[in-house]
């Protein structure tokens, strides 16, 4: 499986207004949203979003599973994570689409 060509420029668009507002339907089962497990620091990766208490961008994790890679090889790799994280990096894509995918208000 080809990465998604789309992705590097999804991931450079400035997530300040995802991080303060998402959609409710991307609340976990169990009330916790991506912006539990996702953070952005300017003196962490460059600013680049991270699954919060790592260097684990969002943008590594869609790259292992778009190459194919499954969540339990994900988080053999990983032991820090939790699924709840790979989860949160796919809220967190889709939320930064839907966002560009919406017209400006």
């Amino acid at each position: 499986m080809l990465p998604c060509p789309g992705w590097p420029a999804l991931l450079a668009v400035s997530c300040s207004a995802l991080l303060d507002r998402a959609p409710r339907r991307l609340r976990e089962a169990n009330g916790m949203s991506w912006q539990d497990r996702i953070s952005v620091d300017p003196a962490v990766r460059s600013g680049k979003p991270c699954i919060k208490g790592t260097r684990i961008t969002v943008y590594d994790v869609l790259e292992y599973m778009a190459g194919g890679m499954s969540e339990k090889e994900i988080l053999a790799d990983f032991p820090d994570l939790k699924g709840e994280d790979i989860r949160a990096c796919l809220a967190f894509a889709a939320a930064r689409e839907r966002r560009l995918s919406s017209p400006a208000a």
